[in-house]
């Protein structure tokens, strides 16, 4: 693999190009561009902050269409994840706007959605977890992840952490746009710097509320 030297400012092209012609013949004549620009790039990059961060992975270009009214066959960004823990971990997405870095999780199931509560319920852990969310915000940040409307039955609507005993995933992301860094090697340690900030966080949900 070789080594990264940034993002080529050109992936953003390729993307703004998808968005106007996303279909099979246009992706095939430029099949290479996407492994030169986007896929290449990224798996390099992911190479880099794999020992701190878990071994990294590409989505699929491809959309699953079976049960979509969108018919488009390909995503409009190249989306990548880096855990050591399944589906709890740090996130990256190239788009035609630019770069997304983010952290946390988005898949749950009953049983972990139970632990999750059960942390934010208790004093000490959901404490913990309200001082994290909170400074990931100060930070920057955008806390987001799916919600219920209303705390969650067994909670009193009035929980001093109500907001977070709603939510069902839980994660953090801030759009950086087409920073300079992001087509130089120095991406590694910006993008470093900011999964750092998110870290508390995984660590917490990896803790507490791992699947």
């Amino acid at each position: 693999m070789t080594t990264f030297q940034g993002i080529p400012a050109a992936a953003f092209g390729f993307y703004a190009e998808l968005q106007e012609n996303n279909n099979r013949e246009w992706w095939l004549e430029h099949k290479d561009s996407y492994h030169s620009l986007v896929r290449d790039p990224l798996a390099s990059l992911l190479a880099e902050l794999e020992p701190r961060f878990g071994p990294g992975r590409l989505f699929r270009p491809n959309r699953d269409i079976r049960f979509s009214l969108d018919k488009s066959p390909y995503k409009t960004a190249q989306g990548a994840f880096a855990s050591v823990q399944e589906g709890v971990g740090y996130y990256l997405q190239v788009s035609a706007e630019g770069l997304l870095v983010g952290g946390g999780y988005h898949s749950h199931s009953p049983a972990q959605l139970v632990r999750y509560r059960n942390a934010v319920g208790a004093s000490g852990t959901g404490e913990s977890l309200r001082h994290i969310v909170d400074g990931v915000a100060a930070a920057g940040f955008a806390v987001e992840g799916e919600k219920l409307k209303t705390v969650p039955r067994g909670y009193d609507r009035d929980h001093p952490r109500a907001e977070l005993l709603k939510h069902k995933s839980l994660a953090a992301s801030v759009d950086l746009g087409r920073p300079a860094w992001l087509g130089t090697p120095a991406a590694v340690g910006e993008i470093s710097g900011l999964w750092d900030q998110l870290r508390p966080l995984v660590d917490w949900v990896g803790r507490h509320a791992a699947p």
